[in-house]
């Protein structure tokens, strides 16, 4: 007598179809992820889009403006997207690649550049709202080629490695000495620790700045 379990065969229900299999966890959270359909027991059931041709058009649409800004002394007019950094402004639609994209949080510094001589982050600073300003670069420092005289003292002072974070350093210096916060070391200090280095130069760079600020 054989061992085996007789084999049968189970037709389907009557009026139903052959299915594929269920799918994979994996396909189906990826399906239902894609078709953005109602998810229900067995599968995804796709719904209509609930937004017409115009109001999806309008949906996808970015929001731009058109701003007007003076960098490093020459005007500049550009429409961009409303969500675009002054420092994103700078790099990817002037080409000014001297400010550097560090935490992109305002956090390093490495982004610093003056506006109306004043010290911002200009990874945290919206560009449309900058209309009619004066920005002024780690590009725009120089006059020719006669450098600024902080950045001849970083120079003179060994104040940068990697350099990285040196033109937010430099425009934070220049920043800092127009707003007269140059007393002492232990004030340069204070008002720059918002420009992180991470080569550890601080020391030559409060020299530096010092050293500018005492021959103004």
């Amino acid at each position: 007598m054989s061992d085996e379990l007789p084999q049968c065969e189970v037709s389907p229900p009557t009026g139903s179809s052959e299915s594929s299999p269920a799918p994979s966890r994996r396909g189906f959270i990826a399906t239902s992820t894609v078709l953005g359909g109602a998810v229900v027991a067995g599968g995804v059931i796709g719904g209509p889009s609930l937004l017409g041709p115009e109001e999806a058009s309008a949906a996808d649409a970015l929001p731009s403006s058109r701003v007007s800004l003076t960098v490093n002394g020459t005007r500049r007019t550009v429409t961009v997207d409303n969500r675009t950094s002054l420092l994103d402004l700078l790099r990817e639609h002037f080409g000014l690649t001297g400010s550097k994209k560090g935490c992109n949080a305002g956090a390093c510094g490495a982004c610093t550049v003056l506006v109306d001589g004043r010290r911002v982050n200009s990874c945290l600073t919206l560009a449309v709202r900058l209309e009619g300003v004066e920005v002024t670069t780690i590009e725009g420092l120089a006059d020719g080629d006669q450098l600024h005289p902080l950045q001849q003292a970083f120079i003179d002072e060994d104040a940068f490695q990697c350099g990285y974070c040196t033109p937010g350093q430099i425009l934070s210096g220049v920043g800092c000495i127009q707003e007269g916060h140059t007393g002492s070391p232990e004030e340069i200090r204070e008002w720059m620790s918002g420009n992180i280095c991470r080569c550890g130069c601080y020391v030559k760079i409060v020299r530096a700045v010092h050293s500018t600020a005492g021959r103004k």
